[in-house]
């Protein structure tokens, strides 16, 4: 689960981060009123799930806070990446030194919660890393200890930071860790935090996800819910129980398991397509979970074709091959689809199918280039 800034600043000062005075507006009016109560020149910043609204035009400064109406009423109701703009926070403008990136979030390669740290602020972490990765600070945190404070030092040293920085930055980051970690947090982000001409550092931007399976643990967190804000597609197939996330490819691949739906993601790549999305039935499956699985895949214009690649242990696959079969009938499927079963009640399941005119294939892999042929022959 994704908060807008807004909200990622009233958790920062939950944990003693330091960040610039600011607040939320949904009208241009309510915007001008909070300029006004600021009194100082401010910056009107769209709240939306999504990156880049400086670029998109969401992030404007105003000089004159008599001017903040306006501008905020042209940043209202615009739209950045297909979300719409309904909220703006409206902060105070800081003079700006330097810009820093303070970061924590999940290696999966190292199976702990990373620290990265760069003097490069202010701009997308992800091209820093691609195009100048020595400018990268790194360390792992031990989840069982905690970021102790040697950590903390390596981190922003390992990133280029003077004795200075490391001095007056190091318990901004121990804050930032503690709140990744007692939030139960995949990201916490500062970007950027500055240093302003007075020597002070402070976070002007804030971002937090949140994990999923962790929600339950911080019923304080249910307000800040937006299915609004989510993907449409994802948003729907939240609310009829699954676990689905959308990509960009187009092979859309329905599987029960996680590790298998993973797996299968790979085999689609390496067959020579991206996977559109990632979507696990789980074990014990109804028939009328694959049917709505089917129905959420057709829904997404992206997806050239499907692929079901399910290994009953729980799950039967009669029970799959019903889903399948009531999905048929209740609307079209359009794009090729492409079946592996295997496991329990699998000849009940393939009879089934083959009375409906499926064939199927023998392995994961077999099913991911049959599907990707079929897509680039469509």
């Amino acid at each position: 689960m994704k908060v807008h800034e807004y909200q990622g600043r009233e958790i920062f000062k939950q944990f003693g981060i330091p960040v610039s005075e600011g607040y939320v507006a949904e009208t241009a009016d309510e915007a001008g009123a909070l300029a006004m109560k600021i009194n100082s020149p401010v910056v009107i910043k769209a709240q939306v799930h999504a990156g880049g609204r400086g670029k998109a035009g969401g992030v404007k400064v105003v000089q004159n806070p008599a001017d903040a109406s306006g501008v905020a009423g042209n940043i209202l109701g615009m739209e950045i990446k297909g979300l719409p703009v309904k909220k703006v926070a409206v902060v105070r403008a800081v003079d700006i030194e330097h810009e820093y990136y303070l970061g924590v979030t999940l290696d999966r390669e190292s199976r702990m919660p990373m620290i990265l740290v760069s003097r490069e602020g202010g701009v997308d972490i992800e091209q820093v890393a691609a195009q100048t990765p020595e400018k990268i600070g790194r360390a792992p945190i031990d989840p069982l200890i905690g970021p102790e404070p040697f950590v903390i030092r390596k981190a922003l040293y390992s990133g280029g930071f003077d004795a200075d920085e490391i001095k007056g930055i190091s318990p901004i980051l121990a804050k930032l860790c503690k709140c990744y970690l007692d939030m139960d947090a995949q990201l916490a982000e500062i970007n950027p935090l500055v240093r302003t001409k007075d020597g002070a550092f402070m976070a002007i931007d804030a971002k937090i996800d949140f994990d999923d399976n962790a929600l339950f643990r911080h019923k304080e967190l249910d307000a800040f819910k937006e299915e609004s804000e989510v993907d449409a597609l994802e948003a729907e197939a939240h609310g009829l129980g699954l676990a689905y996330v959308r990509l960009t490819g187009e092979v859309g691949v329905i599987g029960n398991g996680a590790g298998l739906v993973m797996a299968t993601l790979d085999m689609a790549a390496a067959a020579g397509r991206k996977p559109a999305n990632f979507l696990d039935i789980g074990g014990g499956a109804r028939a009328d979970v694959v049917a709505n699985s089917l129905s959420i895949l057709l829904k997404d214009p992206n997806v050239k074709g499907i692929l079901i690649n399910v290994f009953g242990g729980i799950t039967r696959c009669d029970e799959v091959a019903k889903g399948i079969i009531e999905a048929a009938g209740r609307f079209e499927i359009r794009v090729p689809l492409v079946i592996r079963l295997k496991g329990t009640n699998e000849s009940e399941g393939r009879a089934l199918l083959e009375q409906a005119g499926y064939t199927f294939e023998e392995s994961g892999m077999d099913a991911a280039r049959r599907i990707v042929e079929l897509i680039g022959a469509a």
